[in-house]
């Protein structure tokens, strides 16, 4: 596996529902349904569809979804699509657990012989505040895995502190559809330091559809690169930066500083191999959301990081520039 491979493998989750693409439920599954698809499916994270759209979800994905295999095959892999969903905010604990419950049925429908498989394994939600990711943790089941939003705006280490030594994962949001949406270099930074101290995953959110920060004019912001933030998280997380040079890494917009090599990946000076990069993916730098799949990957192949996206076959474009 090449080094490129390894730091994208199941790296972006595909939010084709959210703005500013805001495509409707048909268009999202079947973009979805396609790209896994493609030689690019090893790529491809989850599919994100809030909790209040699962109904919607179960009208139009119908026979894109692999049938779920009776009991006499029950070898048989059906290979079910798997979802995060979007619950209500840890500070309205009784809807987050009507929430869990809308999960369990979906899980239950998407697990029925006949039917068309499908999981929810992780949620995303927004959390204020360390006692309401307590709360949360209490009525979560061991099959579903937690991404607790935070505020970047906020000094965020008590809440990551919070998450700290359970399975659970932090979350920030790195842009959106107006300026003020996009942290700077500093609290992007912290949120990745503090989640490295603590041992604390992490997941981004909006944005990162490019893979090197600039200015955006449809935004009016800079706007971070998926190699800034995940290749700077794994540099730090191996030690080959310090958190002078993670701030140097988020800043950086040369796209050449950026090296891809075979085995290794790196920026400037500083190098990860393969190994290292799959084992910090898997224990701290999960995945980006981001309402186009093909954008960040035909990137890559502009700036000669990715010989191939494998999107030939599928749309020319899912319709957004990436925020969710």
């Amino acid at each position: 596996m090449h080094a490129i491979q390894a730091l994208m493998n199941e790296l972006v989750d595909y939010a084709g529902l959210f703005p500013p693409a805001s495509l409707d439920m048909e268009p999202t599954v079947r973009h979805y349904a396609g790209y896994r698809g493609s030689p690019a499916a090893p790529m491809l994270g989850r599919l994100i569809v809030p909790v209040s759209r699962f109904e919607e979800f179960d009208r139009v994905a119908g026979d894109l979804l692999p049938p779920v295999p009776d009991a006499e095959s029950a070898d048989e892999d059906p290979d079910p699509w798997v979802i995060s969903a979007l619950v209500s905010s840890a500070a309205d604990v009784d809807a987050v657990e009507r929430d869990l419950e809308a999960i369990d049925a979906f899980n239950d429908r998407h697990a029925t012989e006949g039917g068309g498989a499908a999981i929810v394994d992780t949620i995303e939600l927004a959390a204020p505040d360390g006692d309401s990711i307590d709360a949360v943790l209490d009525l979560l089941d061991d099959d579903i895995y937690p991404y607790f939003e935070l505020d970047w705006r906020n000094d965020v280490r008590g809440s990551i502190a919070a998450i700290a030594g359970l399975d659970a994962a932090a979350k920030i949001r790195t842009g959106g559809v107006t300026a003020d949406a996009h942290p700077g270099v500093e609290p992007l930074a912290a949120f990745i330091e503090a989640c490295r101290n603590a041992e604390v995953p992490f997941k981004a959110t909006a944005g990162l559809h490019h893979p090197v920060r600039a200015e955006q004019a449809s935004v009016g912001a800079k706007q971070f690169g998926f190699l800034n933030v995940f290749l700077g998280a794994l540099l730090f997380h191996a030690g080959r930066i310090d958190g002078a040079g993670l701030r140097d890494v988020l800043a950086e917009e040369d796209p050449t500083a950026f090296i891809a090599d075979g085995n290794t990946m790196g920026w400037r000076m500083s190098r990860v191999g393969v190994p290292e990069i799959l084992e910090i993916r898997s224990r701290f730098a999960h995945a980006f959301g981001s309402c186009s799949f093909t954008e960040p990957l035909d990137d890559l192949v502009t700036l000669g990081l990715l010989e191939t996206a494998g999107t030939s076959t599928l749309e020319s474009t899912d319709d957004g520039d990436g925020s969710k």
